[in-house]
């Protein structure tokens, strides 16, 4: 049994997340609690597996308290947020503290949208429950502001993309944004072109660019439709969109596509992976990181059949060995490697 602690200031939430969890015979609610410090009291007499947070409660919000538990008693902890752009930068920055992933509030009244809150919150509890735990690590050093001239003429200080560039092109979903900050923050300013899909809402992928761009030297934005590819510039997919590569007259550009989800995820990396193995061919430089699930699995095979160099982030480092692992078990995968040598590996590719 996964034996899960509420914690939220809403009777009627508290209520509700309980009568969800409840109907899993593989989960146990074993207590509630209105704000973090009743919720300390409980975690030392419950033991909880996993918990579910707030961001905003009285007394203590959710982001303070969650730096102190992962500090003094680290453990799963999945957000419960509301989808605004105050939820999602407030939800962005628990995932860096060490949150294992987040549910979003329904939009409209809780009671609607029941069924899909419902599979989310009973999927990634049981997914929390097996991830790999890390102490939050220390924020990392924020490089200097973007701004001044270079800013303003950065379509002219960068080279775009073109035939027989090398073009980074990377997939993520549980533990992906603090993986991606790691890579990303360790490349330099004139790094491959860098095309990214981390499984994340609307709202959500801007506040993550506009975070990560605060942390690398390169620039880092959410993809908008024709976005061409270029020198020491990261594109995000938007969340609830798909986004593939295209070429123009020898040179890239991504665009943003509507359509179902794929793999029940949208933005879907496959999606990404397929354009690329198609439009890139042995142009791209494939990255499978942490997560659950396959997505990226088939895709990443497409690419390395095209003559892409293709990498999955080993078992050791990922919170979630699900997507890396099933991309490995289809022949997908050239080098495994832990988070901490990737970026090395691939500057080192693309120096020889």
């Amino acid at each position: 049994m996964i034996k899960v602690l509420i914690i939220d200031d809403s009777a009627l939430v508290r209520k509700l997340l309980f009568e969800i969890l409840d109907k899993d015979p593989t989960i146990q609610v074993v207590g509630t609690a209105p704000d973090p410090y009743i919720a300390i009291r409980k975690i030392k007499t419950l033991n909880p597996d996993v918990i579910t947070l707030d961001i905003e409660m009285p007394k203590m919000d959710g982001l303070t308290f969650l730096a102190k538990l992962m500090k003094s008693h680290p453990m799963p902890v999945l957000m419960f947020s509301s989808l605004t752009q105050k939820g999602a930068e407030a939800t962005v920055k628990a995932l860096s503290l060490g949150a294992i992933d987040f549910v979003g509030k329904p939009a409209v009244k809780l009671s609607e949208g029941i069924e899909d809150l419902s599979n989310e919150l009973i999927t990634k509890v049981k997914a929390a429950a097996s991830a790999k735990l890390k102490k939050a690590v220390a924020p990392l050093l924020e490089v200097p502001p973007k701004v001044g001239m270079d800013a303003i003429i950065l379509a002219e200080k960068v080279s775009p993309a073109s035939e027989g560039d090398k073009v980074l092109v990377i997939g993520a979903s549980t533990g992906g944004t603090v993986a991606i900050e790691q890579i990303l923050n360790k490349l330099p300013e004139n790094a491959p072109p860098t095309v990214i899909v981390q499984h994340m809402p609307p709202v959500f992928t801007d506040s993550f660019a506009k975070r990560v761009n605060g942390l690398t030297a390169m620039t880092v934005k959410e993809a908008q439709n024709n976005d061409q590819l270029r020198t020491g510039l990261a594109l995000i997919a938007p969340g609830g969109k798909h986004m593939i590569i295209n070429k123009r007259s020898n040179a890239y550009y991504v665009s943003i596509k509507d359509g179902p989800p794929i793999n029940r995820h949208k933005p879907s990396v496959d999606v990404l992976f397929r354009s690329a193995s198609n439009t890139l061919g042995s142009n791209a430089i494939g990255i499978i990181l942490t997560g659950m699930g396959d997505d990226g699995a088939r895709g990443l095979k497409e690419m390395r059949e095209s003559g892409a160099f293709t990498i999955a982030q080993d078992e050791d480092s990922c919170v979630i060995f699900g997507m890396p692992k099933v991309a490995i078990e289809m022949g997908g995968v050239k080098k495994v490697l832990p988070l901490g040598s990737i970026t090395k590996y691939i500057i080192n590719m693309i120096e020889k």
